[in-house]
């Protein structure tokens, strides 16, 4: 990070050492040796510190990660075994073994997953390019993977070289803010993705229950109905209590306070002092994704792909939990009546409590997490939950940096999109359902096509 910073590049040299990092971390053989992440959260926060464009930064960072991947399978899909003698693989047979593992237990997903965790990240296109994958498969998870990689990965530098000389006068009170902040922001993610383990037919959550059926009689007869259809879902009914009673006295508290809460003034202390240029330009975009067009823009090729296959039962949950969760914001909103931080022309007419863009992420990321989990081994399912975590949080936090909502606010828009989904599944989970086939590549690409659209062409709803 020294030797970068003493070199004092200029914005373009910048932009193509971002670029090249990123080639080289996803690069077979190189990508092993080079410690890319220090490497690009160096050159990413001195982007940020001469101010960059981060629309280009991140254009570089995709663009190499992308390439790289590319080479990597190419390599492998032309080379095969030949490449297992070359060094440094031939020193560390052990590395393509435990790649290949990865790739056998996840298939397709692997490229994707891969990429995010550290000692397989170059690995897994060399093995995908041995195993022969199709060029099409691979450049879907490779596309769709960079697109979150490259954000991932530089943003956090370009922030703290944007904002770095803002950090060292940071006011008082407010370092605790943040560390409470992001100390519960961990705790919670983590508790919850290993809570929904614990609760599967193999954790200890679910094996205790089954204990206590089998000594509580009054309780066979429920666990059997329930049971009848397979795995009695329990991550499910667990989720639709904590939710229910969680929302429950979460409301009851915000409507007892006159005004914003104590927790609400330090939270927006705390993002007074963080908010800047780019992080507002960030907040307004995740804004426009979160609106009504955004919305549309996401759904519509899920919706067309049901309506074309006749996925009828799954079209109709997907519609009624879409509906349920704008009259339930609708109807918290007029209830509550809590004014605004903060009202732009667009917000003039709303409330703030519940956070409508919270719960809505909440619906649509936590129900396209449980339904593709579902299909996924228990091993694989806390890759998708940390994803779905990973999306919510950013849409949630932006509110705060726009000064539209209180932090209680997103807590009770959050807590009310986990009980929607938690219904939408349950009823799900208690009847038989037909195979349902989705191409989530394609599908992925084509709400991705026509966010941009939306972006560019539609104003703020």
């Amino acid at each position: 990070m020294d030797f970068i910073q003493q070199l004092n590049p200029s914005p373009m040299m910048l932009m193509l050492l971002v670029g090249i990092i990123a080639l080289l971390e996803s690069l077979a053989l190189v990508g092993l040796l080079v410690p890319g992440v220090v490497l690009i959260t160096a050159a990413s926060s001195l982007a940020g510190h001469q101010e960059v464009a981060i629309s280009w930064m991140l254009a570089t960072a995709f663009i190499g990660a992308i390439s790289g991947d590319m080479i990597s399978f190419r390599l492998g899909y032309w080379e095969n075994g030949r490449v297992l003698k070359r060094w440094p693989l031939s020193q560390h047979p052990d590395w393509v073994i435990r790649g290949q593992r990865f790739f056998d237990r996840y298939g397709v997903y692997s490229v994707f997953i891969g990429r995010f965790i550290g000692p397989i990240r170059p690995i897994i296109p060399l093995v995908a390019g041995m195993m022969r994958m199709p060029p099409v498969a691979f450049l879907g998870a490779n596309v769709s993977s960079a697109l979150l990689w490259a954000p991932a990965y530089t943003l956090p530098g370009y922030w703290l070289g944007h904002t770095w000389q803002q950090r060292l006068a940071m006011p008082a009170g407010l370092e605790m803010a943040l560390f409470t902040l992001a100390a519960s922001i961990v705790l919670l993610a983590v508790f919850f993705s290993w809570g929904r383990l614990q609760a599967g037919r193999q954790g200890a959550v679910y094996r205790w229950l089954l204990l206590a059926v089998r000594r509580l009689p009054l309780l066979r007869r429920p666990w059997l109905a329930m049971s009848q259809y397979g795995e009695v879902p329990v991550a499910t009914l667990l989720l639709l209590v904590l939710s229910v009673g969680g929302l429950s006295a979460w409301t009851l508290w915000v409507m007892m306070q006159q005004g914003p809460t104590p927790l609400d003034v330090s939270a927006q202390r705390l993002f007074n002092w963080l908010r800047n240029d780019t992080l507002t330009a960030l907040s307004s975009i995740l804004a426009r994704v979160g609106d009504l067009y955004g919305l549309c823009a996401l759904l519509a090729p899920w919706g067309i792909w049901m309506l074309v296959k006749r996925y009828w039962a799954l079209l109709g949950h997907w519609l009624a939990a879409i509906l349920g969760i704008a009259l339930l914001n609708i109807f918290g909103k007029a209830l509550i009546g809590r004014e605004r931080p903060f009202t732009n022309e667009q917000l003039a007419d709303s409330m703030a409590y519940p956070s409508a863009h919270t719960s809505s992420t909440v619906v649509i990321v936590g129900l396209a997490a449980a339904f593709g989990a579902a299909r996924l081994g228990r091993s694989q399912r806390v890759w998708v939950y940390w994803a779905a975590i990973a999306t919510v949080l950013p849409m949630a936090l932006s509110r705060l940096v726009l000064g539209v909502h209180w932090l209680t606010d997103l807590v009770g828009g959050a807590l009310l999109g986990l009980m929607v989904c938690a219904l939408v599944r349950l009823n799900w989970q208690q009847r038989p359902h037909a195979e349902v086939w989705l191409p989530w590549q394609w599908l992925i690409l084509a709400s991705g096509v026509l966010l941009l659209a939306r972006m560019i062409w539609l104003p703020a709803a």
